[in-house]
């Protein structure tokens, strides 16, 4: 765990063509040298510790890459719609949030109900997942 990471240690699921894709991610932001080592080594260390599920049996519930999903911030009430995205499409004016921005890496596995927490600078945030408005995966898109 990290500074800004607290979740607990629950089962994630991710899916054999996500993890595939994410593990070359990792792979070629080392070899560009990114500055960024410290969330790729959240990332990694989440690929490892994940349930690897077939892309066509991943249950409909769980944040897969390119989700998207609807969260509750349990502090403040408020409630907010992510897509879950690579890096290269990554725009918060969208909220197309980067798998290696903090958020993107705890979002990754998670299913309908699980509560992620992790620290920001003022403050532990929780996060409920309400809901997976669009998984890839369940739509049939496994290109995506």
């Amino acid at each position: 765990m990290n500074e800004w990471c607290v979740m607990t240690e629950k089962v994630i699921y991710i899916t054999d063509s996500d993890k595939k894709r994410l593990k070359q991610l990792i792979r070629d932001a080392r070899v560009f040298g990114s500055e960024h080592e410290i969330y790729l080594k959240k990332l990694e260390g989440e690929l490892n510790r994940g349930k690897v599920v077939k892309s066509k049996g991943i249950p409909k519930d769980v944040i897969t890459m390119n989700s998207k999903v609807r969260l509750k911030d349990l502090a403040t009430r408020e409630e907010m719609i992510y897509s879950l995205v690579f890096p290269d499409s990554a725009d918060p004016d969208q909220n197309k949030i980067s798998i290696l921005a903090p958020i993107g890496t705890a979002l990754l596995g998670y299913k309908v109900g699980d509560v992620i927490e992790w620290k920001v600078p003022a403050r532990l945030r929780k996060l409920k997942v309400l809901e997976v408005l669009y998984q890839p995966e369940a739509a049939g898109d496994y290109h995506l």
